[in-house]
């Protein structure tokens, strides 16, 4: 592996600016060592409908950005038992292509539920080619509310551990594929 910092870009699938995703999504970021370039993709909201015509400057800079990473970590709430509609787009925005195929890739749902998305999303990575959602790197928090609170710190000691455990999963998986 070279000298330089490897990059996680980190996707959360809510557009709220304090949903419980953007809060772990945070926490993660706090927790990863410094040669850990870790980038929140802030670009979701501008990302037009999908459509199998030329795609517009927002989808390239997304593709883009996912081609620079070296793995990929991605939150996301649940909506009437599936993941948001602006992720979901994003990633129809990949098919057909390589942009995620061989990143390591850690998934996180954080909802009242849950498994309904987490499982939706596993089968939509899947079917775009994203062939390397880490098992041990992936992760559940039901009834997130419960366990983050007004501030965005995580309160639940297990939550916590696990999601260092992710991030800790991720990191290594990259730094392995980079040999």
């Amino acid at each position: 592996m070279s000298d330089r910092n490897i990059k996680i870009l980190a996707i959360c699938g809510s557009l709220r600016s304090n949903s419980a995703n953007i809060q772990i999504i945070n926490y993660v970021a706090s927790q990863v060592s410094e040669q850990v370039e870790f980038r929140i993709f802030d670009g979701l909201a501008s990302i037009p409908p999908f459509d199998d015509g030329e795609p517009n400057d927002d989808v390239l800079y997304w593709r883009q950005e996912i081609r620079a990473a070296d793995g990929i970590f991605i939150c996301t709430p649940e909506y009437a038992f599936g993941v948001s509609g602006v992720l979901k787009n994003a990633l129809d925005w990949t098919v057909s292509t390589a942009d995620l195929d061989g990143k390591p890739i850690a998934l996180v749902t954080a909802a009242t539920g849950g498994e309904k998305a987490h499982a939706a999303l596993q089968l939509t990575l899947n079917v775009i080619s994203a062939n390397n959602v880490l098992p041990d790197a992936t992760l559940l928090i039901s009834f997130v509310r419960s366990k983050i609170n007004k501030d965005g710190v995580i309160t639940d000691s297990e939550a916590a551990k696990a999601l260092k455990n992710v991030i800790n999963v991720l990191t290594t998986c990259v730094k392995q594929s980079l040999q």
